[in-house]
């Protein structure tokens, strides 16, 4: 059976990833599916950036408002659904699209590893954690070095699984992993969006400016009302930080500094986890023409998986 082409937007918070999804689902008639853990909620509106009815500009979009703060939410549920929609948005003649920032719960839509299922030893694991990542490193690259080549020194928790797979299996985690993706249906074209550091903290900086003029404070306030605490709603940046100020634990102004250096801290983690999980092709979004050269790699990968 052919595999169902699924083109994938993904990159840090506040880089662009909106406004680019719009262009290209239009140009390719293609329909959204929100890949945000934090969209799903209603009423969670300002603090997650939620796309508005006009910026959608007629492009459907899914798994937007659709359960309530109290409700749980989680990437097992995220999959389930998706998949679904994915296969439905196909067979109307769409191309899906899924777009967003939580790798989590995108990894768990394209990926299903066997391999999580390896046993792991914890002695051996404890063992491995003593060394420093580059020596890590250096074991992975003898045993399995197209795994060491996507990993980062930076990632030991990785690459200890990657050496715990190998050590209990025999397996490589590259040949278990491809394996995983060629037992897919679906072949994913996945798109990173980044963009200079500096550039990208200053974006961030003015997103968090912009909430709070349109009143994210007021936003919070009324999830803070309702009594909600141990939930994954509001443990989301933009309400812990305020919720902190409402608790009377630190002035406003101080809530906002920290919502920013949160935020900043959140997009570097997204970063990290894009480039050392997952196969993304990588794309600058302030260099000139970008949105033209990440659509003819679209429609280069359409051409091959649908015969566009």
């Amino acid at each position: 059976m052919d595999k169902i082409p699924v083109i994938v937007i993904v990159g840090p918070t506040a880089v662009g990833k909106t406004a680019l999804s719009i262009d290209m689902a239009k140009q390719f008639h293609g329909e959204i599916i929100s890949g945000d853990s934090m969209q799903v909620y209603k009423g969670l509106d300002i603090g997650t950036a939620k796309i508005t009815p006009e910026e959608m500009a007629g492009v459907p979009h899914y798994l937007i408002d659709i359960t309530e703060p109290s409700e749980p939410y989680d990437a097992s549920i995220f999959k389930k659904e998706t998949h679904r929609l994915i296969r439905e948005i196909w067979q109307s003649g769409k191309i899906p699209f899924i777009v967003g920032g939580t790798g989590l719960y995108i990894q768990s839509v394209l990926y299903d590893y066997t391999f999580a299922e390896v046993e792991g030893d914890v002695a051996y694991r404890e063992a491995l954690a003593q060394k420093p990542g580059e020596e890590l490193l250096g074991m992975l690259q003898k045993v399995d070095p197209e795994s060491a080549e996507r990993l980062h020194a930076n990632n030991p928790r990785r690459i200890i699984r990657a050496l715990e797979v190998h050590h209990f299996s025999g397996k490589k985690f590259s040949e278990l992993q491809s394996q995983e993706e060629q037992a897919s249906e679906f072949a994913p074209l996945l798109i990173g969006l980044t963009r200079e550091r500096e550039l990208l903290y200053a974006r961030i900086d003015l997103r968090v400016d912009i909430m709070m003029e349109q009143g994210l404070l007021e936003e919070a306030k009324a999830l803070y009302d309702t009594g909600l605490r141990d939930v994954p709603a509001v443990r989301g940046i933009g309400y812990k930080e305020l919720f902190t100020y409402f608790d009377g634990k630190m002035t406003l102004d101080d809530a906002i500094t920290l919502l920013k250096r949160n935020s900043r801290r959140f997009a570097k983690r997204q970063l990290t986890w894009f480039r050392n999980r997952m196969d993304v092709h990588w794309f600058d979004v302030d260099e000139p023409e970008i949105e033209s050269v990440i659509t003819s790699e679209i429609k280069q990968f359409l051409t091959v998986n649908k015969g566009f």
